[in-house]
């Protein structure tokens, strides 16, 4: 099958956009994802997107990871599929689309595009890491020195301990800086490695800052550049999460898998 795709980088996390609307492409299997993927035998990306039309919506989006399986909630994927949809022409700076965990918002200027994110009900407390969903699972440790860790390392024992083997979990080193800005690494499941940097997991050790340092608004570092998450409190949990930053146009070409 030969696909025509679009390469899309949101803060170093690089996605296969395909754009779907006439249903061409509906029956890509997870061994063609898979091989889309290959940093060595294909284009090489940390995921791909369909664009889907989808009644009711500007578009639907539809995720595989690396590993070629549909996934959960991918931030930076969300904020570079609505990137693409401005290529299209679906839309001009506003979106509203649909995706695994529900409708989602976005406003893109230039190649900043800010990403109406799930609302999150609760964030639990352990002795030693926080856990929440942000639309996929997370794991939230905080740590003194992220970048003398090995990620893929330790994120793997934690992704593979008992408690988290069976469902999977992307696990967050968090490293807290002054005037509450954060620098964040992430293992992301489904990647099985340490990407660049992971839009739900940077939502995530945001939040967990915010219940910390009672703010609204948090700046983050990860190893693929900066990205900000406001949120509004509500209960136990937050509201009105919008994750924000670059989402770049690489290349476009096509691919026989």
């Amino acid at each position: 099958m030969k696909i025509a795709f679009s390469k899309y980088q949101g803060t170093g996390n690089d996605f296969i956009l395909i754009d779907n609307r006439d249903e061409k492409y509906s029956s890509i299997t997870t061994a063609q994802v898979k091989a889309i993927c290959h940093r060595r035998f294909g284009i090489g990306a940390d995921g791909v997107m369909l664009l889907n039309t989808i009644k009711g919506y500007d578009f639907e989006m539809k995720y595989y990871n690396s590993d070629g399986n549909e996934s959960s909630m991918c931030g930076n994927g969300g904020r570079c599929i609505v990137a693409f949809a401005k290529q299209l022409g679906i839309i001009t700076n506003k979106a509203n689309f649909i995706a695994i965990d529900g409708p989602h918002t976005a406003d893109i200027t230039d190649d900043n595009v800010s990403l109406g994110m799930s609302n999150v009900n609760e964030i639990k407390t352990f002795d030693t890491f926080y856990q929440l969903d942000t639309g996929s699972p997370h794991y939230v440790c905080i740590i003194q020195d992220v970048m003398q860790l090995d990620i893929k390392k330790e994120g793997a024992l934690i992704r593979y301990s008992p408690m988290f083997e069976e469902e999977g979990i992307n696990v967050n080193f968090v490293e807290q800086n002054d005037n509450n800005a954060l620098f964040v690494a992430t293992y992301e499941r489904g990647v099985e490695d340490e990407t660049y940097s992971c839009g739900t997991g940077v939502t995530a050790c945001a939040l967990v800052q915010m219940s910390i340092s009672n703010t609204n608004k948090i700046d983050i570092q990860t190893k693929g550049g900066k990205l900000s998450v406001t949120a509004d409190k509500e209960g136990e949990g937050y509201k009105n999460i919008i994750l924000a930053g670059p989402a770049t146009f690489v290349y476009t070409g096509e691919i026989n898998v």
